[in-house]
């Protein structure tokens, strides 16, 4: 999409369809007329991104995987290495966001940033970014279910856990949370904020435990150099180095969601954006970060950890931190109730996300699912779709954890890929193809920033699409680029396909006198 300095140039009023009633003919950033309520306020939004990035529990339920790539010192220093790179991301995400406030996110700003290459660009970028999320969606699902079924176990000694079992609890949970977005849209907003509290209070409660239980009970505390300084490396790699870069995996994993905020920029005022995210990664990074400390200082058997027969892993080092099952589910119950928003987060965003491709006629049956319901005032039918997809996803779990697990570890690479899609014409385009927002990063500052969140994305695109550890057989191979590598051939037909009849997003500069007033 080619830029044009003329607003009356870009977008007109009487071109665009109106999906509901409206007599002004006002629109909104996305060049669509207003259709969703604008309920978030700045305290709600920042619950959200609080809550879904959920930095600390994320890192907890991949914690197991990340001591392998250096130990604990690995696991803290490769989150400070991922955090740094992600703040470049988000801050790029941020004056996009700023600039163009659509739902349709990374897919707006591709088919704008890459000018004539737009249309193909936003394409590939939104569908890679909805993959990315509704792979991010059912892996929250999967934790919450892994942990209602450990918390069930830690009680009883001699239960095996059966996939089944993982498998009627995560049901459980995908179609509560769904019912929760189908129905409840006017009390997302503070579902989110109360989500928001729980997280942060809930490191707190954990933080607090994990310091002063060890003490108290006698068993003692790990050593400064077993946090800081003993690295070990059980990956079968010989490059320390390499071995650091492929850890990075786990940190990306934990903050890697600097978008979930944008997707609901037609539901939020556009200048909370920036902020919104801005308090995302601030509480999200130094939450993790203590968090990571209280819980390496806790532990008193490294091996047990990693040999636990629990599918959760912060289970057995929640017992070692307590030395009681009581306080290892007191401390899991702490975790379990704030993940119920992050998945209600997940769902709004995944279900956003193909609403707005949806309305742009970039998928199948698009009239049906670009759709608002009336009464519910959301996308209701492409919800109902992200509750499919993700019972399909874990009946997948059923036949092959293995394979289920390939897809989940897909979630960074393809986020990833979308947000490079938009960022990098950006900056190839010299940043000129948008107006400036209300955050704008000016001179040399959006450069650097931009050129070094893109590089990061190229280089860490292939290396975590490298094997966890050697040697590798079939059930522990990576398969990550086989599974961004068949979707995306899947993206490419589909786009030879459906391109003729392709809309895609109009650009609407924030001082048009068409848009609508609570739009900016």
């Amino acid at each position: 999409m080619e830029k044009v300095n003329d607003p009356e140039e870009i977008v007109h009023s009487s071109n665009i369809s109106p999906k509901t009633p409206d007599s002004s003919g006002l629109i909104n950033a996305s060049g669509h007329h207003q259709e969703l309520d604008r309920n978030f306020a700045l305290i709600n939004i920042c619950g959200l991104g609080i809550t879904s990035g959920n930095t600390w529990l994320a890192l907890g339920g991949s914690i197991t995987v990340a001591i392998y790539n250096g130990g604990p010192p690995g696991v803290i220093y490769e989150l400070i290495a991922a955090s740094v790179f992600y703040w470049l991301i988000a801050a790029s995400i941020a004056e996009l966001a700023s600039a163009m406030p659509s739902s349709g996110g990374v897919y707006h700003w591709a088919s704008v940033t890459a000018g004539p290459y737009g249309r193909v660009c936003g394409w590939f970028a939104g569908w890679w970014n909805f993959f990315a999320w509704i792979l991010g969606l059912t892996g929250t699902a999967q934790i919450l279910a892994s942990e209602a079924v450990s918390m069930y176990a830690l009680f009883h000694p001699g239960f095996e856990i059966q996939r089944w079992q993982v498998f009627v609890a995560y049901l459980i949970v995908v179609w509560a949370s769904c019912g929760i977005v189908l129905y409840a849209n006017r009390a997302l907003p503070t579902v989110e904020l109360i989500g928001g509290a729980l997280t942060v209070a809930g490191f707190f409660i954990t933080i607090l435990v994990c310091a002063i239980m060890p003490h108290a009970k006698g068993s003692g505390n790990a050593s400064s150099a077993f946090v800081w300084r003993e690295w070990q490396n059980e990956t079968g790699y010989s490059s320390n180095g390499f071995v650091f870069c492929l850890g990075m995996l786990n940190g990306a994993f934990a903050v890697g969601t600097p978008d979930i905020i944008t997707h609901l920029a037609e539901e939020i005022p556009s200048k909370n954006i920036p902020k919104a995210i801005l308090a995302q990664y601030v509480v999200g990074f130094l939450t993790a970060f203590f968090y990571l400390i209280a819980i390496f200082y806790s532990v008193t058997d490294l091996d047990a950890i990693l040999g636990s027969s629990y599918l959760f892993p912060l289970t057995e080092i929640y017992h070692q931190s307590t030395s009681s099952a009581g306080g290892s589910l007191g401390l899991l119950i702490v975790a379990f109730i704030p993940t119920i928003p992050a998945a209600v987060g997940c769902y709004l965003t995944a279900s956003r996300v193909f609403w707005t491709l949806a309305r742009d006629n970039a998928t199948p049956f698009s009239r049906f699912f670009s759709h608002i319901h009336r009464k519910q005032r959301n996308p209701f039918n492409s919800i109902a779709l992200c509750g499919v997809v993700c019972t399909l996803l874990g009946c997948i779990y059923v036949g092959s954890q293995t394979a289920f697990n390939a897809f989940i570890g897909s979630f960074v690479v393809l986020s990833s890929l979308s947000y490079l899609t938009a960022i990098l014409p950006h900056f190839l385009s010299k940043r000129a193809n948008i107006a400036p927002g209300w955050f704008w990063m000016n001179g040399m500052t959006g450069f650097i920033v931009n050129g070094i969140a893109c590089l990061y994305i190229v280089v860490f695109v292939v290396i975590f699409c490298f094997p966890f550890a050697l040697p590798f057989d079939a059930k522990s191979m990576n398969y990550t680029c086989l599974i961004t590598g068949g979707l995306s051939v899947f993206i490419g037909a589909f786009w030879l396909w459906r391109k003729s009849d392709y809309v895609g997003p109009h650009f609407v500069p924030l001082e048009s006198a068409i848009l609508a007033e609570d739009a900016i």
